[in-house]
């Protein structure tokens, strides 16, 4: 998890929000795909602008297709089912910062995933970096990938 926001609506500035925490963190060459599903938020024209300007590319699941973005909800559900489900939260401040300890000290540096061959989401970018850093692969054959 790169990037998140949370918001007591879904309004567009939920998902800038969590763009722009992305793109500040990681600085992704211009090119790179950002794929979500076709909520509301994701169609607007505030989300679209922030694309471009981040120099991104907008992708989209086709209607009515929840396997297009599996990974994304896999991600989400379990956040829910190993985090939250398991805490009371007295406010939503209580409630983010709880989420953000989990995300940062344990889900992306310390939780294996049998999709990234049972390493952490931090491990497995280290080790794409050094990939790319050693020429062992390059970015075309990672968009087409992708």
């Amino acid at each position: 998890i790169v990037g998140w926001s949370m918001r007591d609506d879904l309004r567009a500035e939920l998902v800038v929000d969590a763009l722009a925490m992305a793109v500040t963190r990681r600085r992704p060459p211009a090119g790179l795909v950002h794929h979500s599903d076709r909520g509301s938020q994701y169609t607007s024209l505030a989300f679209g602008t922030t694309l471009r300007e981040s120099g991104l590319l907008q992708s989209m699941g086709r209607r009515g297709h929840a396997g297009d973005n599996a990974a994304c909800e896999s991600c989400l559900s379990t956040l829910k089912e190993e985090w939250i489900k398991r805490h009371r939260y007295r406010g939503r401040d209580q409630a983010r910062l709880s989420i953000f300890r989990y995300i940062e000290t344990f889900y992306n540096p310390r939780r294996r995933h049998s999709s990234l061959g049972g390493i952490s989401p931090d491990e497995y970018e280290r080790r794409f970096q050094n990939r790319l850093q050693t020429k062992e692969i390059d970015t075309i054959e990672t968009t087409r990938a992708a």
